[in-house]
């Protein structure tokens, strides 16, 4: 990050602005691996309360600058690859991570039977109660968890054995190569959320952080959902755009 050292302290109106303007000199003055002071310690330094603090890390742990791990510290983080993609066409981590040579491997992959509640049953159009698979994963690049996926689809539209050789963490590309069902379109929801401690425990970072949340449905050519999968991203590492037409002007 560019060094703010022609921003002289108290020219810069508020405790916030003031704040996040010598935590870019601090970072970006430190080595990438180091770990910073403790967070009493640095909101002593600062003369900031804690929260305070917390809230002025989120924006530069959003950008990749920083790493935060429970009950570990924070960490410089350095330069690290975006992946950054359009939403007009629905790719997976693993094929917007080859278009720019960046090598992604999935962490432990957990996959369960569980039994469908009132919000599955209205995605797929099925009875309470009914079975479904679950598949969830971390997603890692140079050793730092950068998603977390979590897929549930129908039992009889995921072949389990599929996941035990050669899986590299793609539902939509393991029901690509296989060329059954037949897919038409995703139709997806995008939330800013706050990681729940079980998401901040995978993605190894603080409860509470921001994350980005794209809750989407598969569909297939006969219009049913395959596949209900909810993704967390990292923000720092992922960045979105969509290509929207102009409107016609009303007159």
């Amino acid at each position: 990050m560019k060094k703010s050292a022609n921003v002289k302290k108290g020219s810069v109106g508020s405790t916030f602005q003031r704040l996040q303007i010598e935590l870019a000199e601090l970072i970006s003055n430190s080595q990438p691996g180091e770990r910073l002071v403790t967070e009493p310690d640095l909101a002593r330094r600062l003369g900031v309360s804690r929260a305070t603090l917390r809230e002025a890390m989120r924006t530069f742990e959003g950008q990749g600058l920083i790493r935060r791990r429970q009950g570990v510290g924070t960490f410089v983080v350095g330069h690290s690859p975006v992946i950054d993609s359009g939403l007009e066409l629905l790719e997976s981590i693993e094929t917007l991570a080859r278009k720019i040579h960046l090598d992604v491997s999935m962490g432990a992959l957990l996959v369960s039977e569980i039994k469908a509640d009132v919000d599955h049953a209205e995605v797929f159009t099925i009875e309470d109660g009914s079975p479904l698979v679950q598949v969830s994963r971390v997603i890692y690049t140079d050793n730092r968890p950068v998603a977390y996926l979590i897929d549930v689809l129908p039992k009889d539209a995921l072949i389990v054995d599929d996941l035990k050789e050669g899986f590299t963490g793609s539902v939509l590309d393991l029901l690509l190569k296989r060329g059954s069902p037949a897919l038409e379109k995703s139709l997806t929801e995008i939330r800013a959320v706050a990681a729940s401690a079980d998401i901040a425990r995978a993605l190894e970072i603080q409860r509470g952080d921001v994350l980005l949340l794209f809750i989407a449905s598969l569909y297939t050519s006969s219009g049913s959902v395959v596949d209900y999968s909810f993704s967390y991203f990292l923000p720092g590492i992922f960045r979105f755009h969509v290509v929207r037409r102009v409107g016609e002007r009303n007159l």
